[in-house]
């Protein structure tokens, strides 16, 4: 199933994941279907899940990433519409 997209967020075993995992796998995956159905593939550095905009958090929508309340002064960003009410993030970049 290498040709097909990993969809984000999917649910696996319950659980909804936002990104790549390891689950019962030495190496990341995710699956190809929002309900996991046996069918996935490995991940490769293009598969992180995207940023969402506009993002609530603390009562303020963004529209890029910001640095705001990471305590490392890194910008991040949602994976969901409503962060306050999710608490889905990624990193945009490790050095900006």
């Amino acid at each position: 199933f290498s040709n097909y997209s990993c969809i984000f967020p999917f649910v696996y075993d319950d659980i909804v994941y936002y990104s790549c995992v390891s689950v019962r796998s030495d190496y990341a995956w995710c699956s190809i279907d929002e309900m996991f159905q046996g069918r996935w593939r490995y991940c490769t550095a293009k598969d992180p899940p995207s940023c969402t905009f506009p993002f609530l958090y603390r009562n303020k929508y963004f529209f890029k990433c910001t640095k705001e309340g990471y305590v490392l002064s890194r910008s991040w960003c949602s994976l969901t519409r409503d962060y306050n009410k999710d608490g889905k993030w990624k990193q945009c970049s490790p050095y900006q």
